[in-house]
């Protein structure tokens, strides 16, 4: 792969990259300056030591201006990619359980958990964390399971605000996913195009209740399912402009970032190749897409694709960083 046009001043692209280990390789150095790419997620192979992580994040933000965007899915539980000398934030079913008992608790408990995760990652260099999960816990995906707050979606919607305002005081934007929820679908996106045989409306008075919240209190981002509603569309969720311009956009009034699931998962496969799920993406209402571990698929993007300008790109991206304050040490 070779990058064309980009120089120290680029603007941030619609394309998030991962890389392979602890430091950045002078091919991946090269992939992060291409002109298209706006940000790079870390996994659990990324991280050593907190100063480790402080090295590599602060590497990756001298690369260019405006610095690229660095996030993690970082929830707690199952889905906590540091865990060494970080504090371990636990399933976010404990604080519905809690809710159960106690709602003030509950919530005080929520807001403390999202500054403490947001205060320590952004100590070390990093943006945002792919958080919170508004999927309702209907006890029937897996891979979904104690990582929702709750069955009932007033407690979810009541929790999650909770955790934005702790993010928000630790410096640190939210996303929310998997829009319009994931939780109902048995399937694993990640191996299989699961699929949820309800209404618009019987999702808009149930799952997509702690979504209109959280839009509500001003979420930064949202991220998709790769889920399929035959009722509404024929296309997954994050490839469908039913789901994301009418429903999202316009319904909801929703105008932050909109960032697409990995496209390296089974359940993007549907719209062909790397590159026509890239367009599939955008062209349904996708600001940004992710590409995760398949560095020749992004370099075939990043070297092919041409995706129209997005005057709206920037702004969005912005208010992404413009949450990012001075980090609280830990």
């Amino acid at each position: 792969m070779t990058q064309q046009g980009a120089s120290l001043h680029t603007p941030r692209g619609p394309v998030m990259l991962d890389i392979a280990g602890c430091t950045v390789t002078p091919g991946e150095r090269e992939r992060l300056l291409h002109p298209a790419v706006g940000g790079v997620i870390f996994f659990t192979r990324n991280y050593e030591s907190p100063a480790q992580l402080k090295a590599l994040t602060a590497s990756i933000a001298v690369l260019r201006s405006p610095a690229l965007l660095i996030a993690v899915d970082h929830e707690g539980g199952r889905v906590q990619r540091f865990r060494s000398y970080f504090s371990a934030i636990p399933p976010m079913r404990t604080l519905g359980e809690c809710w159960d008992r106690d709602v003030a608790a509950a919530a005080r408990e929520a807001t403390r958990l999202g500054w403490t995760l947001a205060s320590e990652l952004r100590a070390c260099g990093v943006d945002f964390s792919f958080t919170p999960v508004l999927d309702l816990d209907h006890a029937r995906s897996r891979v979904i399971g104690d990582r929702a707050f709750h069955r009932n979606p007033n407690a979810v919607a009541h929790l999650a605000v909770a955790l934005h305002g702790g993010l928000h005081a630790g410096g640190m934007p939210a996303v929310g996913k998997h829009f319009p929820g994931h939780g109902y679908a048995a399937a694993d996106s990640h191996t299989h195009l699961p699929t949820d045989e309800r209404t618009l409306d019987a999702l808009i008075v149930d799952d997509l209740v702690p979504f209109g919240a959280m839009i509500g209190h001003g979420l930064e981002a949202i991220m998709p399912a790769h889920v399929v509603y035959p009722a509404v569309d024929a296309l997954p969720a994050g490839y469908s402009s039913k789901w994301l311009q009418d429903v999202l956009r316009t319904r909801f009034r929703f105008d932050g970032v909109i960032f697409s699931d990995d496209l390296g998962m089974a359940g993007a496969r549907s719209a062909g190749d790397m590159v026509q799920r890239a367009d599939a993406a955008l062209a349904a209402g996708c600001d940004v897409v992710l590409v995760c571990n398949d560095p020749e698929g992004a370099d075939r993007l990043l070297s092919t694709w041409h995706p129209a300008p997005a005057p709206t790109l920037a702004r969005r991206w912005e208010r992404m960083a413009g949450r990012v304050v001075g980090a609280c040490l830990v």
